[in-house]
């Protein structure tokens, strides 16, 4: 059997980018958690400590102690002494101080002259009853037409006959 699988399931890390203070070394310094579970992160900071020394991050007003568990470079892993609320950083991380807020567009009407409720109703009034009166004049003409050709048969007879 082998020895690895022994030990507990490696927890899931959450990618994320948060800004945070660093204190090592007895100096601090801006660090960023690049990805955090309950029990640890990984962090890229400019002045990373020494493997197995001991840290404090403080992002907003969580404060998470832990042990330098491997560093490369500017990363490091953070091995926390404590459970991490990682869904109440997460949730810090969205809330109102951190959100972008900005004034709401101005409504500014584009026309010369704002229109008014009643006045768009007028003018659709009007356009209807010309609309109405001109299909009213149409059948009058066709009406008109049509009775004229119906007369003017027997009245050409007639025309005819009187001579």
């Amino acid at each position: 059997m082998n020895s690895r699988s022994s030990n507990r399931p490696r927890e899931l890390r959450r990618r994320v980018n948060l800004r945070a203070r660093l204190h090592a070394n007895a100096k601090w310094s801006d660090a960023s958690i690049l990805n955090i579970s309950s029990r640890g992160m990984m962090i890229n900071a400019p002045r990373s400590s020494a493997k197995g020394s001991t840290v404090e991050l403080w992002f907003g007003r969580q404060r998470i102690v832990g042990t330098v568990v491997w560093h490369n470079g500017v990363h490091a892993g953070v091995s926390a002494d404590d459970f991490i609320p990682v869904e109440d950083l997460l949730a810090s991380e969205k809330g109102p101080s951190l959100q972008l807020t900005a004034a709401p567009w101005p409504a500014t009407e584009r026309r010369a002259r704002p229109r008014r409720h009643e006045g768009s109703r007028q003018w659709a009034r009007w356009m209807e009853f010309c609309a109405i009166g001109l299909i009213a004049l149409g059948l009058s003409l066709g009406a008109l037409a049509l009775v004229g050709s119906a007369f003017a048969r027997p009245l050409a007879q007639i025309e005819l006959v009187l001579g």
